[in-house]
């Protein structure tokens, strides 16, 4: 019996790394200034909605501020209703009086 011992083959070598030619310096620093410049005024509005500081839009003011006035218009109708009402129950009761009295026979003094 035979032991051939043999060695192990060694790893391959790592390759080198080449560098590519990648886009130039320039180009990407154009590319993120002209990306910010972009998104700022949408990042300042989200700051802003978030913070609650943003101004309401003019339209939708105007609107709130007639529903208001509405709404005032309308609770002092329901107290002219209200009003309304009292005196219409009072002159159907007058009405309702005076049928009952002309509906009975005239009162005979003396018996």
């Amino acid at each position: 019996m035979q032991v051939v011992v043999t060695q192990m083959p060694a790893p391959p070598a790592p390759e080198a790394v080449v560098a590519v030619g990648g886009p130039p310096l320039w180009l990407i620093v154009m590319i993120l200034l002209l990306g910010a410049a972009l998104l700022w005024p949408l990042i300042r509005a989200i700051a802003r909605r978030i913070e609650g500081g943003g101004r309401p839009d003019e339209s939708l003011q105007r609107q709130v501020d007639e529903l208001e006035q509405r709404v005032v218009e309308l609770s002092q109708r329901e107290v002219h209703v209200a009003e309304l009402e009292e005196r219409l129950d009072f002159a159907e009761r007058l009405l309702a009086q005076r049928m009952d009295s002309a509906a009975l026979p005239p009162r005979v003094e003396g018996r």
